[in-house]
């Protein structure tokens, strides 16, 4: 899920809000976004909980990446919590190389 947070939030534009069923997979998960962009050259300013894997928070400023595992997402509900920001739709990319990322835009 995306948020769209322009113009609700000071400290970013966007929230892309993901899921994992364990830490191993939101740590993979994680790392899979970090290389993609980095490859894009963008690198995150920040990357905080990787250790513990169940709650991933990744900052490239204008995107804030959270990657969850499903009872910490439904425990801290940001969707709900941010329920005033407009949904954006996410496309997964047509090469099967990428699997497993998608790419935010406004819908």
């Amino acid at each position: 899920m995306a948020l769209n947070l322009k113009g609700i939030a000071s400290f970013t534009d966007c929230f892309v809000i993901v899921g994992g069923i364990q830490r191993r997979q939101t740590q993979a998960i994680c790392d899979g976004i970090i290389e993609r962009l980095g490859g894009k050259g963008e690198h995150p300013g920040h990357v905080e909980g990787y250790d513990l894997g169940d709650w991933i928070l990744i900052d490239y400023a204008d995107l804030v990446v959270h990657v969850f595992t499903r009872d910490r997402r439904v425990f801290y509900g940001l969707e709900n919590l941010w329920g005033d920001a407009p949904r954006m739709s996410l496309v997964r990319p047509e090469s099967s190389s990428n699997r497993g990322t998608s790419a935010a835009r406004k819908g």
